[in-house]
């Protein structure tokens, strides 16, 4: 096994109401094990938290196609297929890049769906249901209170460090985003932007979802990675128990970012 070539460079791919800042411990711990990290942001999103919180208008504007675009020509540039790994919204850009034949393995943490995964549990409801009660935030961009937040994304944290982590890492998210991927993709006729073919070969795939997860359920990872079951790439699903939405930084987030980078040679080794 000693021969197998593994990929030199991790790509981390931020999800909504977060900016590459999330990807901060991750970072630096790939890096001193000796591998190139990549975090880019969102085209537009490359200022800091504090900026974007006062340009709610770049986030609004943001469309997906342009932002998988923008992700396709970053791993484009690189001198070999990366390991491409991303947090909630950015598992779905993952499965996206995938599809287009791009990253030498893939690692979708507490994804949102593509389109076809018709699961929305109580908890996703609850969670999502302050964006989804006003109409008016489709068309501009939606933060969560700090309060909302603790439940969405921060549940097994208490509210102090719930609010440590709204402070330093929460800005809105693109309304219409929500509405359209989270609610009515799969009610609309012909494909959508998140559309992937489910039975297309690709590099492996390992979804990691979190038991206590409340806006990204483990039914809805679960549910996302049975749609591959037609396709002759690997695709593996894990559920590690107690874990929030939050697991890239809760503590022990260390071991889901060893279990993650581990498949992830190992299987893009094999598949070389």
């Amino acid at each position: 096994m000693n021969d197998l070539h593994h990929p030199a460079t991790v790509v981390l791919v931020h999800g909504l109401w977060m900016t590459p800042r999330s990807w901060d411990h991750w970072k630096t711990y790939y890096e001193s094990q000796g591998l190139r990290v990549l975090t880019p942001a969102y085209p537009g999103l490359e200022i800091e938290v504090e900026a974007l919180r006062q340009a709610p208008q770049v986030i609004a504007d943001l469309t997906v196609p342009e932002t998988v675009d923008h992700l396709a020509e970053v791993i484009g540039r690189l001198d070999e297929p990366p390991i491409i790994m991303g947090h909630s919204f950015g598992g779905t850009l993952t499965q996206l890049l995938l599809a287009r034949g791009l990253g030498a393995a893939g690692v979708a943490i507490n994804s949102a769906p593509t389109e076809g995964v018709r699961v929305s549990p109580p908890s996703q409801v609850k969670a999502l249901l302050p964006a989804l009660s006003h109409p008016a935030t489709r068309k501009r961009a939606f933060g969560f209170t700090p309060e909302q937040f603790h439940y969405a994304f921060t549940n097994t944290l208490t509210e102090e460090q719930s609010r440590e982590v709204w402070d330093t890492f929460h800005i809105p998210a693109p309304g219409h985003w929500i509405w359209e991927y989270g609610l009515i993709a799969n009610f609309k006729p012909g494909h959508q932007e998140t559309w992937v073919d489910y039975s297309a070969d690709r590099a492996p795939l390992l979804f990691i979802a979190g038991g206590s997860d409340h806006i990204m359920p483990p039914a809805v990872n679960r549910s996302n990675a049975r749609r591959y079951r037609r396709s002759p790439a690997v695709t593996a699903y894990i559920e590690l128990e107690g874990r929030d939405h939050w697991t890239c930084a809760a503590p022990g987030w260390e071991a889901v970012a060893d279990r993650a980078l581990a498949w992830a040679l190992r299987t893009s080794g094999a598949r070389a």
